[in-house]
């Protein structure tokens, strides 16, 4: 067995979902969940099919979105993989819809931060082992801290 290590690429401006799912029907599910829960979005999927033609299936409104999602997918190569690249709406937004996606099993995470995949490859094939989410904490926060967070937060409209 080899680890490695895979850095997803993700568009300005954009975030991702990263999860594990097992059947080819997922595909339609997942675009289906995300039009009917943020109609505006524009995303890209791609899935990591694990058994018959094993091919790289995907979905997506917005084509920069889609054909990144299938490049990640490809890139990465582990099976039932699956990534949404979402735009104008977060994964707040969809993620619970998404993980209550019947064939959903797995999800890695969520975010607009640099992410790399630590994947086990073996004579079989690939799979996920976990990832790496941004970066290493630098301190704790500071009474400062928590009131730009609290700003922040109502900026962007999530609290009022």
């Amino acid at each position: 067995m080899e680890l490695k290590t895979i850095k997803i690429e993700i568009p300005q401006g954009a975030n991702i979902i990263l999860g594990q799912t097992h059947f080819i029907k997922t595909i339609e599910d997942l675009y289906e969940i995300i039009v009917t829960t943020v109609p505006q979005a524009k995303f890209g999927i791609a899935f990591c099919e694990a058994s018959g033609p094993c091919l790289i299936r995907f979905e997506g409104n917005d084509k920069e979105l889609t054909d990144k999602a299938v490049e990640n997918a490809s890139t990465v190569g582990a099976g039932h993989f699956f990534i949404i690249i979402i735009r104008d709406a977060f994964p707040i937004n969809i993620l619970n819809a998404v993980k209550n996606c019947q064939e959903v099993c797995n999800i890695f995470c969520a975010s607009a931060n640099p992410v790399e995949i630590i994947v086990a490859e073996t004579r079989q094939g690939r799979g996920i082992m976990g990832v790496v989410d941004g970066f290493s904490p630098k301190g704790i926060e500071t009474d400062e801290d928590k009131n730009k967070r609290k700003e922040f937060l109502r900026k962007i409209g999530y609290k009022k």
